[in-house]
């Protein structure tokens, strides 16, 4: 039964951003939603320039209708299911406004960072309450030991860094067509794995309605992309698989199974530091995907490439929970 529903989520969380799409991007180009591309990136992305964004809003909207659907066709939806459409939404909600301040009042940069990290401090908190009323657990579990460590009221503080983080890891790895498409998908496979491992059921399914949505978003989003997700869809990716990590109670796997997103993450960390410091940069550009570009690679190539690490870094995240 439960493999049934699973195959029925992703397929159709798949469906809806495919039938959504054609209505959306056509839509989105008359309002002129399109994408600005910063000057100091790559010059190969100025032919961007234009593109419709804000095609986060059909991920969202088809991951909440697949989620909501499936998980009533056996059960109530549980509190898990709420806490993650809480987070997906607020931090899509955040994104869409930095989005519609690029793209309709033409301020490039959107939210301020101060702004930005204020409402994702915010949701993380609203998060953590209700998390904490459910009487969730506020143990950090090691992998690869026995050891938990209960951080009590401090997970808050964990909460706010995790929620954080990941959502800017996933917005910063957003920069080339199908890059968060494909690694998002692979890593909430990944963890739909390890929720049924668990039998955390309404996870699991909240997890494949984003792989189905994300998936049938990169027929539109492969190179060359018909239409971006924008700061809608990767903030809200970022903010909904941190969540579901925290539900499992698998919060360091992360750091494995998104490995992407992290070492996207730190290679900005690490540039910014090094020109700062010593005035020199360690990469041509960051994020890393850029680096790559600039150094002969084709925009597709890079995408496969770090598809198939996301690949790899997914098999040793359920390999060390599950087998080892």
């Amino acid at each position: 039964m439960m493999e049934q529903v699973i195959f029925f989520t992703i397929l159709a969380g798949f469906l809806i951003t495919v039938l959504l799409s054609p209505i959306f991007i056509p839509f989105l180009r008359r309002l002129k939603f399109g994408q600005s591309i910063r000057e100091e990136g790559p010059k190969s992305h100025m032919k961007k320039t234009g593109t419709p964004t804000m095609g986060g809003i059909m991920i969202l909207l088809s991951i909440t209708m697949t989620t909501l659907f499936m998980t009533g066709k056996f059960s109530q939806p549980a509190v898990e299911t709420y806490l993650l459409l809480l987070v997906t939404l607020g931090f899509g909600l955040l994104g869409f406004l930095d989005d519609f301040i690029k793209v309709v009042l033409k301020r490039n940069l959107g939210l301020t960072s101060k702004q930005k990290l204020l409402g994702q401090i915010i949701i993380s908190v609203i998060f953590y309450f209700v998390y904490k009323q459910n009487d969730f657990s506020t143990e950090v579990h090691i992998p690869l030991t026995d050891i938990s460590i209960d951080l009590g009221w401090g997970y808050v503080l964990f909460i706010i860094f995790w929620l954080v983080g990941f959502s800017n890891a996933v917005n910063l790895t957003d920069g080339l067509d199908g890059l968060v498409s494909g690694t998002a998908a692979i890593a909430f496979g990944a963890f739909a794995v390890l929720a049924w491992n668990q039998s955390q059921f309404e996870v699991s399914i909240f997890s494949v309605a984003v792989v189905g949505a994300v998936l049938g978003f990169l027929v539109f989003n492969a190179h060359p992309a018909k239409v971006f997700m924008g700061d809608t869809g990767s903030l809200a990716l970022g903010g909904a698989i941190a969540t579901i990590a925290i539900l499992t109670k698998l919060e360091i796997i992360l750091i494995i199974i998104g490995g992407v997103f992290v070492i996207e993450t730190l290679s900005v960390i690490l540039q910014v530091a090094s020109f700062k410091t010593t005035g020199r940069r360690i990469f041509r550009m960051s994020p890393l995907h850029h680096h790559y570009e600039l150094v002969g690679w084709s925009e597709w190539r890079v995408v496969v490439t770090f598809w198939t690490v996301g690949l790899l870094f997914a098999i040793l995240g359920i390999y060390i929970e599950v087998w080892v």
